[in-house]
């Protein structure tokens, strides 16, 4: 496939003809899957033209449901087809480079569920594969869409924090590993545990926050007491089992040295013994000012506070926060970067990046010593 020495201007072959619906394809028909698939109907310039997955009762029925007129248990058939110019990867993580890869070979650009991958390592031949192809690869990180941290993302752009020197981000459950003996609990299928399951969430959420200050090094330990006894398992967990031994952590923690004298300390579990919920949030500490976003059991409203001294006195500010789009705003701007942007600006870096953090995280956990994290 030819490449373009002018990065701003991709390909003329490879462009969407403006005049017609930019055709997409899903794979995966779980939560992320129809998230996706939901995110795509909501706009009028795009064609969902085929789903594929393995649940056929579930491919029936959201075929049938959205008038989607192709559907395949095979996602290499859904790939195969010249008429779809992007494709959503909502899979167990294992598979998220094989298909991304075939897919961008493929000349489609990617929306690949997070996290991008299992390791550092398998992440960049993803992206490698992006920047081959120049084609865009966005990672689905939903929750920077949030509407609490739109709120404190212009607090912080405008100054109002000054420097943050330290921050704190968790996500913690009592009772929330998601399926035991299921794909997420096979550390060759899913990488890890809640770091790289619910902490990368966290990560992103907090260096997205933070302006993108370069991780420099992981001190972490993770824990695996709760799932190998069969404790900690979610009621609402309906994934299919594999037949997998409890393989991965159930908490970690971890301490990491930002670019610029700050710290990151951050905390994620699927169970331990607290109290109940499902929670998570961010806690920046600045010489002007501190934030904290702390939502309880995914809320959407009076989730944000702000610290401030106001005539000398201490204030909390509580700003009015709305729901943000999640899913939808992420489908709406990868739509947006293929049809305006320039593509080689979007080739799943950031995605990268959290990959080699969680790696770092993994070996430090191992070893037992603070681990330099690969520049991406």
């Amino acid at each position: 496939m030819s490449t373009n020495s002018n990065p701003a201007q991709p390909p003329a072959a490879g462009q969407p003809d403006p005049s017609r619906p930019l055709r997409v394809g899903v794979v995966g028909l779980g939560f992320a899957g129809q998230a996706a698939l939901k995110g795509y109907l909501a706009l009028p310039d795009v064609e969902v033209v085929a789903l594929a997955g393995l649940e056929a009762d579930r491919l029936a029925e959201l075929g049938k449901e959205h008038s989607i007129p192709y559907l395949y248990e095979r996602w290499q058939d859904l790939i195969a087809r010249d008429d779809i110019d992007a494709v959503s990867v909502a899979t167990p993580t294992h598979l998220h480079a094989p298909i991304s890869i075939a897919a961008l070979e493929a000349g489609k650009h990617v929306l690949c569920e997070k996290p991008l991958a299992r390791s550092g390592e398998e992440a960049q031949t993803i992206v490698d594969a992006a920047t081959k192809a120049n084609r865009v690869l966005k990672v689905c990180f939903n929750h920077r869409e949030r509407g609490d941290v739109a709120i404190l993302k212009q607090q912080l752009d405008a100054g109002q924090l000054g420097r943050v020197y330290y921050a704190k981000a968790h996500w913690m459950r009592r009772n929330g590993i998601p399926g035991m003996g299921s794909w997420f609990t096979n550390r060759e299928m899913a990488g890890g545990g809640p770091l790289i399951d619910l902490g990368v969430h966290m990560l992103d959420m907090a260096l997205y926050l933070l302006g993108e200050p370069r991780v420099l090094s992981a001190s972490a330990s993770t824990f695996s007491e709760l799932g190998p006894r069969g404790l900690g398992g979610s009621q609402y967990a309906a994934k299919q089992t594999v037949g997998s031994a409890y393989e991965v952590e159930d908490l970690a923690t971890a301490f990491l040295r930002l670019e610029g004298g700050g710290v990151l300390q951050l905390e994620t579990s699927w169970a331990t013994f607290r109290k109940p919920g499902d929670d998570f949030g961010v806690s920046l500490y600045g010489t002007d000012g501190g934030a904290e976003i702390g939502v309880e059991n995914y809320a959407s409203e009076d989730t944000l506070r702000i610290y401030t001294d106001v005539a000398g006195a201490p204030a909390e500010v509580r700003p009015r926060v709305v729901r943000g789009e999640g899913h939808r705003a992420v489908v709406r701007d990868f739509v947006g970067v293929i049809r305006n942007g320039d593509w080689s600006a979007h080739a799943g870096r950031d995605g990268l990046a959290r990959a080699r953090i969680i790696d770092a995280c993994y070996l430090s956990s191992l070893e037992g010593r603070e681990v330099p994290v690969v520049e991406a």
